[in-house]
């Protein structure tokens, strides 16, 4: 079955636990450690987060965290699920052990029972963590899913074993790369150095040294028929490359931005993406701040096929899975 490019709906997590992550620190260099408050302010911008979609006729399945557990970065699923249009999901290897309590597969249960998603299998490729060997879902990939491409940015977050156990399973072609911020650090997740729409590519090549990995995603890039948009390391650290483009209700297209990563575009650039979609900007400072993340980890699509009627019942979809929790 051939995927969609885009989607209309995606699944959020409501945060009760948001706050700076020890854990996830020392390879993300976009987290900044504060000695204020946070979970409120992170609260109130997710909530808005999900007002602005839903006014913009995007369908929005909100999941609550769960209290009184070791969550601070459950506000990004897109690292843990990703849907796909056969009815396949797949479970992601994390880094860091409190990271590894967001997976629920009550969330996949109530998408299946009550909303009418079509769960068909499920790859759990948890497992990998115990050789430590990770791939944290659609931040270290960035699909191209109409033409099957998987880019890449190989971290300590996404091994390469891992990525290729990925695209066997779902047939995609990898375009494998290093990329690093201005220091000389490695990028953490691809997702935040690198965007894609149904026709353009926002990607920081500057932070590709390789001069022929920089050559093969440029020339994918070209033979899917998108243009292309250079990002300039500050964009890439305003999380410009943090983006998403979606559906709205009626089919149109529109590009998920952060407040601060849109303000950081030149008007070129801008002039280039509204000629393929509307723009949605919301500000997600506090959680970009805190978290090292910005909208677009905030937002796991969902490609399920949607059955026919809702039924009452459902089959448990991890019933053959590796996954235990508690």
């Amino acid at each position: 079955m051939e995927e969609k490019a885009l989607t209309n709906n995606v699944m959020m997590i409501r945060p009760h636990n948001f706050g700076f992550n020890e854990q996830t620190a020392r390879t993300n260099k976009f987290q900044k450690k504060t000695h204020s408050p946070v979970n409120l302010q992170a609260l109130n911008e997710f909530n808005n987060a999900v007002e602005t979609l839903r006014m913009n006729g995007i369908n929005v399945f909100v999941f609550d965290d769960l209290e009184g557990i070791d969550t601070p970065d459950s506000i990004f699923p897109n690292n843990w699920i990703s849907f796909h249009s056969d009815g396949t999901v797949v479970v992601y290897p994390m880094l860091a052990l409190n990271r590894r309590n967001e997976r629920r597969p009550d969330i996949i249960q109530n998408l299946s029972m009550f909303y009418g998603f079509s769960c068909s299998r499920v790859i759990d490729l948890t497992y990998y963590e115990n050789d430590n060997k990770f791939l944290e879902g659609t931040g270290g990939l960035v699909l191209d899913r109409a033409n099957k491409i998987a880019y890449s940015c190989i971290s300590e977050r996404t091994n390469e074993e891992v990525l290729n156990k990925f695209c066997n399973e779902l047939k995609y072609k990898p375009v494998k790369f290093h990329a690093f911020d201005e220091a000389g650090f490695p990028i953490y997740h691809t997702n935040v150095m690198m965007a894609l729409g149904e026709k353009f590519a926002m990607v920081c090549l500057n932070s590709i040294k390789d001069e022929d990995e920089k050559k093969a995603i440029v020339s994918s890039i070209n033979r899917s028929g998108k243009i292309l948009i250079e990002l300039t390391f500050k964009q890439m650290l305003d999380f410009a490359g943090n983006a998403l483009e979606l559906l709205d209700s009626r089919g149109n297209k529109k590009l998920v931005i952060s407040k601060k990563a849109l303000s950081s575009l030149s008007n070129w650039q801008k002039e280039k993406l509204e000629k393929y979609c509307s723009v949605i900007s919301i500000d997600v400072s506090t959680i970009e701040e805190c978290g090292g993340g910005s909208i677009r980890c905030m937002l796991a699509e969902i490609f399920l096929p949607q059955k026919k009627e809702i039924k009452t019942t459902a089959l448990n979809p991890f019933k053959n899975s590796r996954l235990k929790f508690g």
